[in-house]
């Protein structure tokens, strides 16, 4: 497959160095916007959430107001750990072609990096752009255990004819060979899910740890669930988190997951196995207060991952693939 040039952010990720021709792609550590993913018949299209990924690449100043300098979170200033190949991509460009074709080149452009061996960090769009990414796991050496923050179980088949929807991507996660294991982490309340979508991920073997149940038991529920060293897909629905902290989301629901609880494990994660991937999804900027603390906090929690991944301590530094 030929694979078009992507288009150019409005503004790039903490400003790196922006590379949107495909056949020039070369990094250790590369962030791809996905804005669009399969419609249901009754959702706008675009919907709010395709404009997450240059919503949040603007409040970069915000969330790391400039790279050299201290980050209390990490205990590092980014700088002085990322590698030298860190690009911004640009976003994957909707053409009016089929989704079908959509996917195909998603798929393939993450499979293309994968096979650089990359870092891949990905802004949704809602969560069915996890569904493509998922398809390029077959580019990974290794098994992967897919760790995922959400309200919401994501189980479903299909809802109105439609399999690649926001509300499956957990199941198709489970049809993956690539796929090892799955961790499911803050679920709450009333979602799509049916009793037979929990029997199914249950029977599955998926690892469902409810906010309540984290709230109490922290985070080493949750790492004890995940094999020491196997690589690790990580995927965050901006809904996971309590709306007191990520507001700007179109199902917010009280009693979700605080920052303060999400990056202490993110950087355990990432210093414990090697992050391959992960995906930040189901921002809605028309729903952030004015001063973008949903975008914010998107942008910490990924920051969070990739210097946690690439500090001395982490994973993807003692892997030695750094250039």
């Amino acid at each position: 497959m030929t694979l078009q040039p992507t288009i150019a952010p409005v503004r790039p990720f903490l400003d790196w160095p922006v590379v949107t021709d495909p056949s020039a792609w070369d990094a250790a550590v590369a962030l791809l916007g996905i804005p669009r993913s399969e419609p249901y018949p009754r959702d706008p299209q675009p919907n709010d959430q395709s404009r997450a990924p240059d919503a949040i690449r603007s409040h970069s100043s915000r969330f790391c107001y400039a790279s050299g300098n201290w980050d209390f979170d990490t205990g590092t200033d980014p700088a002085s750990v990322l590698p030298p190949k860190h690009l911004d991509l640009g976003n994957v460009a909707w053409s009016g072609v089929s989704y079908d074709d959509y996917a195909a080149s998603v798929t393939e452009r993450v499979r293309h990096l994968w096979r650089q061996r990359a870092q891949v960090m990905i802004l949704g769009g809602d969560h069915g752009v996890t569904i493509p990414v998922l398809d390029a796991l077959d580019a990974i050496t290794e098994p992967v255990h897919v760790l995922q923050i959400d309200a919401h179980l994501d189980w479903r088949e299909e809802v109105d004819g439609v399999r690649r929807g926001y509300s499956s991507p957990l199941r198709w996660a489970s049809a993956q060979p690539a796929v090892a294991g799955m961790t499911q982490v803050g679920l709450r309340a009333i979602g799509s899910a049916r009793r037979l979508e929990v029997e199914a991920a249950r029977a599955y073997g998926s690892h469902l740890i409810t906010a309540e149940r984290f709230h109490t038991e922290g985070m080493d529920t949750v790492l004890a669930t995940i094999p020491a060293g196997r690589a690790v897909y990580v995927t965050i629905d901006a809904d996971g988190l309590d709306p007191a902290d990520m507001p700007g989301v179109m199902a917010p629901t009280p009693g979700g997951l605080r920052f303060r609880e999400v990056a202490p494990l993110l950087r355990a994660v990432a210093r414990r196995n090697l992050v391959v991937g992960m995906d930040l999804v189901e921002v809605a900027p028309s729903f952030d207060p004015a001063n973008g603390i949903t975008c914010v906090t998107a942008g910490r929690l990924i920051l969070n991952v990739v210097v946690a991944s690439w500090a001395p301590e982490g994973a993807w530094r003692r892997a030695g693939v750094a250039r």
